[in-house]
């Protein structure tokens, strides 16, 4: 396993590290924290032009085609932002659940757009019964006619104000089997709340007797949940790199800090204790790294790559936190000053720590896919 970049890679990565210290530096993010809808004026026409948004889309369908771990080099960037936006949402997770679940029609429908940033997709799949097996997703779709309608909630649905576009499982008529719909994000008895203290735009997304036609049923009615375990395969080993990127920024963070900072005569780096803590911060930034780019090469290799991927999302979930925690121990007070920056890491590793799935759940997924249980 070769873990050196690519002549591509290191494009990518040049590319998204002068969009970080241009275009997406602290004083924009801050802006962003303080008011997240303004993401889609700011940065999201600056991240379609520069063709990131069909990255992970195949050629025919309007993208570039890159491999995961391509998209993984620009994700890890973005991570050291944090940059926020529905990037990885709609052009990763949704574009590769509709690759894996849609009909020919609707990928050459809905794709295209994805990949020109024209049309934002989302996943709202969580529900009250917060959990991420099937038996937690209980929604209802009922046959009305020619359509269908829907009523319920769904919860901690990432970038939901900025999408045009929901995709919903939902179970048609009580069924067992689980199917996806494509609902408007503006369509009439949606409503869309933003919760406060997330970054990535969390929301409540409520449905009040909406609409839909059965033209908008995603591929074949009651196979929507296989498919999107296939896509959420590749989908999170993305996510964890973002993470890895979340890691190195806050090391970097941290290190700069203890040299600068002094204390009792000399830089407070030279103390056990600090340096106790940065290499807290170094082990957890390794182990993300290495979890994850794991991952990533038996993905785009085409081999089993499941008991890896959940290994890395746990992982990563966890570093991302901790080196968080770490770095708020070396930096002391000035770490909870909002103007300093430390805080939106802080923020981003608890909003995506259950996203896609809680270390918790990605360890028994991995028990099961080790057949420990």
């Amino acid at each position: 396993m070769d873990l050196s970049l690519d002549d591509t890679q290191q494009l990518i990565q040049e590319s998204a590290r002068d969009f970080v210290r241009n275009a997406c530096n602290r004083d924009v993010l801050l802006r962003l924290d303080r008011n997240p809808a303004e993401t889609m004026s700011l940065l999201w026409p600056k991240i379609a032009e520069l063709g990131w948004t069909g990255m992970a889309i195949p050629e025919q369908y309007g993208g570039t085609g890159n491999s995961m771990t391509d998209v993984a080099v620009l994700f890890e960037e973005l991570g050291t932002g944090p940059v926020p936006g529905p990037l990885f949402s709609s052009a990763v997770l949704a574009a590769h659940i509709l690759l894996q679940a849609a009909s020919s029609a609707q990928k050459q429908a809905w794709l295209p757009a994805i990949s020109s940033g024209e049309r934002v997709f989302t996943l709202a799949l969580t529900e009250a019964h917060y959990g991420w097996s099937p038996e937690q997703v209980r929604m209802a779709a009922r046959q009305d006619g020619s359509s269908l309608s829907v009523s319920g909630t769904k919860v901690m649905v990432h970038d939901a104000i900025h999408a045009t576009d929901l995709l919903v499982p939902v179970r048609i008529d009580g069924a067992s089997a689980h199917s996806l719909l494509r609902v408007g994000a503006r369509s009439k008895g949606v409503s869309i709340r933003a919760l406060d203290g997330f970054l990535s735009a969390v929301s409540e997304v409520a449905f009040d007797d909406v609409r839909v036609s059965k033209d908008d049923i995603v591929g074949e009615p009651g196979a929507a949940w296989d498919a999107m375990q296939r896509a959420l395969l590749r989908a999170v080993a993305v996510l964890c790199a973002y993470k890895v990127g979340g890691c190195r920024a806050v090391f970097g963070m941290s290190v700069e800090y203890s040299r600068e900072r002094s204390q009792f005569g000399q830089a407070i780096g030279r103390f056990q204790r600090v340096q106790d803590h940065v290499i807290q911060i170094v082990n957890h930034l390794d182990s993300a790294r290495w979890t994850t780019y794991e991952a990533l090469y038996k993905v785009d290799s085409g081999l089993d790559a499941a008991a890896s991927v959940h290994m890395a999302k746990s992982v990563a979930s966890e570093s991302y936190m901790r080196a968080c925690d770490f770095a708020h121990e070396v930096h002391a007070g000035i770490g909870v000053v909002r103007e300093y920056g430390l805080t939106l890491h802080t923020k981003m590793s608890r909003t995506l720590y259950h996203c896609l799935g809680s270390p918790k759940t990605h360890r028994r997924q991995l028990e099961r896919e080790l057949k420990l249980c």
